[in-house]
């Protein structure tokens, strides 16, 4: 009897992030903190002034790109992040800025 494959359980979240957040690069350093966290998905600026983050990977990294949301890169004032879960089929491979 051969053994089961290996399952890597992903998580996928969307993000919604408030305050001071475009137009500072923090889609550009959301993406390079996601590629440290070998997470995918992607970031993109909404019309109302928040940025959108889908967030796929293991949960440890989600939680942690998640405490780096309520902060941000240097320029930006993050006022609120919220979060719900993202049941999807697809597989992000990489984590890009839309």
């Amino acid at each position: 009897m051969k053994p089961l494959p290996e399952h890597h359980e992903l998580e996928t979240l969307t993000a919604f992030v408030e305050g001071r957040v475009q137009g500072v690069g923090f889609r550009a350093a959301t993406v390079r903190q996601a590629h440290q966290l070998k997470l995918g998905g992607w970031a993109r600026n909404l019309p109302d002034g928040r940025v959108e983050v889908l967030l796929q990977g293991d949960r440890a990294a989600v939680d942690r790109m998640l405490s780096w949301l309520l902060q941000g890169p240097p320029a930006a004032r993050v006022t609120g992040v919220s979060h719900t879960e993202t049941p999807t089929e697809r597989h992000y491979e990489r984590f890009e800025q839309i």
